[in-house]
């Protein structure tokens, strides 16, 4: 019998797998063929520490420092970029206040993007804080450190059975039953379906679509210093990627835990968003792709034991910031497993452990 069990191998499972492996035999079961495969193989791969509700920028804040610092850090300049049209003023202000950013004139604004519009850019707002996260070499780190304490990963294992008995849980994938002490559900979009077959009841996990498009660099720029831009509301966003373009209508559509697609309507309509803001048009995609952000009803993480059972641990709702929370998310739910006192304060535990979603 293993101590711990995590389904799921995305960035939440991986995370919490490598803080645990060094106490506890742990193994983490994942549907796919490979690791990472659906929303953290799917990243927009940006720390940004006041993106998000107060509780997730708390959490973007306390995982700074291992962003910055781990294994030699995992953040490279970026920047971040807002632009609104002329009849977005308002709209515009409350990104500014929200997100911490500073304006700046449309001039510099087309020093940073040379095929902005100019003419078309009512304000611009830049924070050159914003970085981007080394996301593929995050996750072989947490691979790392949880093989080489002893603790297994197991890809090609969709759970199709969970058993709660006296020990502990019974957790089928195929032919193969896995036993456990405490089970940790870090299934992303699956959240809510893994804890109906453990016995618990959901809490409300919905996966939203965001597709993406992958463009050439307009007009052959060498788009690498550019920062990340975004619309106001983050009705669109461009973000420069290996000498190219992805841009994403930013949509949150609804829909059932899938291998999502790109909704090609959707993604033309963001494509109109950006290009409103740019001299050159979009004449061909290399590629596109869809992935899924699942939030919890209050959009917060839901991190912690539930009520129902204290060995049945939720880590899940990450949305579009299990990268950049990661790093605290893990440690706080590797505390509250090992029965340490976890270091965020009181009132962001309150946020996001799964009491709070229960009558």
């Amino acid at each position: 019998m293993s101590d711990i069990i995590v389904i799921g191998a995305g960035i939440a499972g991986l995370s919490a797998a490598a803080r645990l492996s060094p106490e506890a035999k742990v193994i983490v079961l994942e549907q796919e063929a490979s690791t990472g495969y659906h929303a953290s193989g799917r990243s927009a791969a940006l720390f940004e520490e006041n993106y998000g509700l107060p509780s997730v920028v708390a959490l973007n804040k306390a995982s700074a420092d291992f962003h910055k610092h781990a294994n030699g850090g995992y953040l490279s300049p970026r920047g971040s970029l807002l632009l609104a049209g002329t009849q977005e003023r308002t709209a515009f202000f409350q990104d500014v206040v929200s997100l911490g950013l500073t304006q700046i004139s449309i001039d510099h604004a087309c020093t940073l993007v040379p095929v902005l519009r100019g003419e078309h850019i009512g304000f611009a707002a830049y924070d050159p804080a914003a970085q981007d996260i080394d996301t593929d070499r995050m996750m072989q780190d947490f691979t790392r450190d949880i093989r080489s304490n002893g603790s297994q990963i197991i890809v090609k294992a969709p759970v199709t059975a969970i058993e709660r008995s006296a020990s502990g849980w019974a957790i089928t994938t195929g032919a193969t039953t896995y036993r456990c002490r405490l089970l940790i559900n870090a299934a992303g979009a699956w959240a809510d379906d893994i804890a109906r077959m453990a016995g618990i009841a959901p809490i409300g996990i919905t996966p939203f679509r965001r597709s993406m498009a992958r463009i050439p660099a307009p007009a052959q720029h060498d788009v690498s210093k550019w920062p990340v831009i975004f619309g106001v509301g983050e009705d669109w966003y461009a973000k420069p990627d290996a000498g190219a373009l992805l841009v994403s209508p930013a949509e949150e559509d609804p829909v059932t835990a899938q291998d999502a697609w790109a909704d090609d309507m959707v993604l033309a309509e963001g494509l109109a968003r950006y290009e409103a803001f740019v001299t050159v048009p979009v004449t061909r995609l290399l590629t596109s792709w869809a992935g899924l952000r699942s939030f919890a009803p209050d959009r917060a993480l839901v991190l912690g034991p539930d009520p129902e059972d204290a060995n049945f641990f939720w880590c899940a709702g990450q949305g579009g910031y299990g990268f950049q929370t990661a790093p605290a998310a893990s440690q706080f739910l590797a505390d509250l497993v090992m029965k340490r006192s976890p270091v965020l304060a009181a009132e962001l535990v309150a946020e996001i452990t799964p009491e709070r979603l229960r009558p």
